[in-house]
C-alpha cells in the first residue's frame, strides 16, 4: 500500500514529524520532489534533527530510504547529512538513489545567488540552494542525470557543451567567473564516487515491493500553495508539491496511492515571499512565532524567521482539495494554549465581495481576511492522548475548522515528540 504525506499550505506544516511517525509502519520511504531547499525537523530518542534531503524515516532500522527521480539531488549535501546523523549515534540508514534522479551542480547554486542579486528588491526570496536553475536545466534537457556518471565519453563531451552555454550568461549577464570544463568533470567524478554504492533502478525496486505487499510512504516537501501550477505563482517552488506528482517522482502507478495525509498547522506560517492573507505582524506575531513549533518559527534550512498568521480556512480547503486529501493531520495545536480567543480566517474580501474559494495570484494580492473569533482553551494540552480529554473549546476549534475545510481531521499533534499525537475517528 502507498500513502503520501504532503502539505496543505506554504510548507512548514510539520510534515517531518508525521512522516517520522508513519515511518514506523512503513517499509520504504520515498522523497519524490524538491531538493535541499526546505527542511523537516524531527524530534526522537536520538535528539533533534533538521533533515533536508534524507527522507524522514531514516531513524528506523527496518526502513529503506529512497531518493526518487523527481528530487533535485545535491550529492554533497546528502552525504554530509548522512554523516551528521551517523555521527550522533543513528545507525547507518539503508539508502537508495534513483539512477534517473538529476544532480544539483555547484553552478546551479551560483546562478541562484547571482539571479537573486540581479533582481534586487524584486527577488523571489530563494533559499539559494540552486533549485530553480536545476529544474530549468532539467526541463531544458541540459541537466546531469545520475545514470550519466557511468558513461565517461558522454560526460567528457557534455561538460564542454554545458560550460560553453553557461559561460555566455556568466560573462555577459552576471559578470562572474566562468566555468572550467575540467573542473566540472572533476566535480561530477567526486559525485560518482559518493553516490555509486547507492544507485538503483528505483521504479523497478518499487514495482517489486508493491507486488510483495510492502508499505510505501511518499514524503512531500513544502505544500500545495508552493506548487508551480496550482500555487501562488510566481512565488512558488520549481517542482510539483502535490501528492499526484508522487507517482511520477517515485516511478509508480497513480492508482497505487491509497491514502493522502495532508498536514495542516493549527495556525499559519510561511517562509519566503508571496501573498499570505491571514498574516499577522508586530508583537502579536512575535509572540506566536516564539511560542511556535519546537524552538519557534524559524526555517529548518535557512533559520529565517517564518511569517505567521491565523489559520486560513480558504487556503487550507483549497490546499486539501488539490492534494486529494483522505486525512488531515492537524499539527502544533498545543502552541495556541496561551490565547484567550483565536481568530480564524473564514473568507477573503476581494473588490468588495467575500469568497471562500482560493483565487489566482493577482486577485489574492488584493484579498483582505474575514475573521471569525473562537474562544481559546487557556491550558497546556501536551501529554493528552485521547480526543475526548481535550478541553471543550479546543475540540470546538478542531471541529469548526474541519467543517470549514470539509476534510476529516484524523490526527492531532499536541507536542514535538514522536508520541505527542492524538488519533481521532479511527
Amino acid at each position: 500500500m502507498v500513502k503520501a504525506v504532503v502539505g496543505a499550505n506554504w510548507g512548514d506544516e510539520g510534515k517531518g514529524k508525521i512522516t517520522d511517525m508513519l515511518g514506523k509502519e512503513s517499509d520504504i520511504i520515498v522523497r519524490f520532489q524538491g531538493g535541499a531547499n526546505a527542511g523537516h525537523t524531527i524530534v526522537n530518542d536520538y535528539g533533534k534533527f533538521a533533515l533536508h534531503t534524507l527522507p524522514s524515516g531514516v531513524f528506523y532500522g527496518h526502513t529503506t530510504s529512497i531518493i526518487g527521480n523527481g528530487v533535485a539531488l545535491d550529492v554533497p549535501r546528502l552525504f554530509e547529512e548522512i554523516k551528521s546523523i551517523v555521527d550522533r549515534g543513528v545507525p547507518m540508514p539503508k539508502i537508495l538513489v534513483s539512477d534517473r534522479a538529476q544532480m544539483v551542480m555547484s553552478y546551479h547554486k551560483n546562478f541562484d545567488a547571482y539571479e537573486e542579486e540581479r533582481l534586487g528588491g524584486k527577488s523571489f526570496g530563494s533559499t539559494k540552494s540552486g533549485i530553480a536553475p536545476f529544474y530549468s536545466d532539467k526541463y531544458a534537457k541540459i541537466g546531469f542525470q545520475v545514470s550519466e556518471l557511468f558513461d565517461d565519453d558522454l560526460l567528457r563531451e557534455k561538460v564542454v557543451r554545458i560550460a560553453e552555454q553557461k559561460n555566455v550568461l556568466l560573462e555577459h549577464l552576471y559578470h562572474k567567473p566562468l566555468i572550467d570544463p575540467d573542473e566540472l568533470y572533476k566535480e561530477l567524478m567526486s559525485y560518482k564516487e559518493m553516490v555509486e554504492p547507492y544507485v538503483c533502478n528505483v521504479s523497478l525496486f518499487l514495482h517489486n515491493a508493491l507486488k510483495e505487499g510492502k508499505n510505501i510512504l511518499l514524503e512531500g516537501q513544502l505544500g500545495s500553495l508552493k506548487d508551480p501550477d496550482h500555487g501562488i505563482y510566481p512565488m512558488v517552488t520549481s517542482s510539483s508539491t502535490l501528492a499526484a506528482y508522487g507517482a511520477i517522482g517515485a516511478g509508480i502507478p497513480p492508482y497505487e496511492i491509497k491514502q493522502i495525509i495532508t498536514v495542516c498547522k493549527a495556525y499559519s506560517s510561511a517562509v519566503g515571499a508571496g501573498a499570505f492573507v491571514s498574516e499577522i505582524f508586530g508583537d502579536e506575531a512575535d509572540e506566536l512565532r516564539n511560542r511556535g513549533g519546537d524552538g519557534g518559527e524559524y526555517g529548518a534550512t535557512t533559520g529565517r524567521p517564518r511569517r505567521v498568521g491565523w489559520f486560513d480556512c480558504v487556503a487550507s480547503k483549497y490546499g486539501c482539495r488539490m492534494q486529494g486529501t483522505t486525512d488531515v493531520a492537524f499539527t502544533v495545536l498545543d502552541v495556541l494554549g496561551y490565547l484567550d480567543e483565536i481568530p480564524v480566517c473564514v473568507g477573503y474580501e476581494i473588490n468588495g465581495e467575500v469568497t471562500t474559494e482560493f483565487p489566482v495570484t493577482h486577485l489574492l494580492e488584493k484579498a483582505k481576511p474575514v475573521f471569525k473569533t473562537l474562544p481559546g482553551w487557556k491550558t497546556d494540552i501536551r501529554g493528552i492522548k485521547k480526543y475526548e480529554d481535550l478541553p471543550e473549546n479546543c475540540r470546538n476549534y478542531i471541529e469548526f475548522i474541519e467543517k470549514e475545510i470539509g476534510y476529516p481531521i484524523t490526527m492531532i499533534s499536541n507536542g514535538p515528540g514522536r508520541e505527542d499525537i492524538i488519533y481521532r475517528n479511527r
